[in-house]
């Protein structure tokens, strides 16, 4: 059995590269796959999309997303909601 090296990927049965949503859950995302989707999911985040929705739609994990995004240079926003404030 073949060992993947960081320039294989998942590919179609036809020879060609699988697109980004077609990645198997789970699987180990290397090389020019995982740089397309930092690239994807960034463009994402910067338009607004959250984290925790980047996760469910491409079947990765809120801290894969979250390293991936971070890894790729983007400013993280805040949590949101409401701070909690001292009762008085």
């Amino acid at each position: 059995m073949r060992r993947q090296g960081p320039s294989d990927g998942p590919t179609c049965s036809d020879g060609r590269r699988d697109k980004v949503a077609d990645l198997k859950k789970g699987a180990r995302i290397t090389g020019a796959t995982r740089d397309k989707l930092a690239a994807d999911l960034k463009k994402k985040y910067e338009k607004g999309a959250s984290i925790r929705a980047l996760a469910e739609s491409t079947g990765r994990s809120y801290g894969f997303v979250h390293r991936v995004l971070s890894e790729s240079g983007v400013t993280l926003r805040g949590r949101g909601g409401a701070t909690r404030t001292k009762k008085k």
